[in-house]
């Protein structure tokens, strides 16, 4: 695998099995996720159908195997947020340190500067000390691809008979000004966007 190009495409609904193969055991065995339950294929399809009519849903492959993938949703749903998003990012459990999370999470961030989104946020599980289900290795990754961190949540989810913290970062990739032109859709920018970076 090492040897292998990693690919980088537009997710679609059709990918929601492969998609759900890699989420379902962050749900099932740790804390990354505060979900208790693995979707349905139905709903986790119509999840990636929701985030599409807005934002980038990229997944990462190579040798046609999916390795991991990752979107942007509303950070808030009133107006005044339309510049601002939740990043959320998932690699397949036997495929980390290979460094996908960082192709995926880069391809993310090309497409919202082309939408004219401002500001990344992640939404961060954080345990208060490392156990089995949790570890601060996101923390990590996020500080490194730049976030940085605006506030903690105590004991705020309640897992695996567990209470854990919550950790909010963030990364401001465009200038804030008067006038804010309004974001455009990934849709009306995957032109540019595959011009720019190769099809997506």
């Amino acid at each position: 695998m090492k040897d292998t190009e990693i690919s980088i495409r537009a997710a679609e609904e059709t990918d929601a099995e492969a998609l759900l193969a890699i989420y379902a055991p962050y749900v099932e065995r740790t804390a990354i996720t505060f979900e208790y339950e693995v979707p349905s294929l139905l709903e986790f399809a119509g999840r990636i159908r929701r985030v599409r009519e807005k934002y980038p849903y990229f997944l990462a492959e190579a040798d046609g195997q999916v390795l991991g993938y990752a979107y942007a949703g509303p950070f808030k749903e009133r107006a005044a947020y339309d510049w601002a998003v939740e990043t959320s990012i998932y690699v397949d459990g036997s495929k980390k340190r290979m460094g996908i999370g960082k192709a995926l999470h880069q391809a993310l961030e090309q497409a919202l500067r082309e939408q004219g989104i401002l500001n990344m946020n992640a939404c961060i599980a954080c345990p208060e000390k490392e156990d089995e289900y949790l570890t601060r290795n996101s923390i990590e990754f996020h500080a490194h691809l730049g976030y940085r961190l605006v506030g903690e949540f105590r004991q705020c989810g309640y897992k695996f008979g567990r209470w854990y913290n919550m950790v909010w970062m963030e990364k401001l990739i465009g200038k804030h000004g008067q006038n804010q032109p309004a974001p455009k859709t990934f849709e009306e920018i995957r032109g540019i966007i595959e011009e720019k970076y190769g099809e997506l």
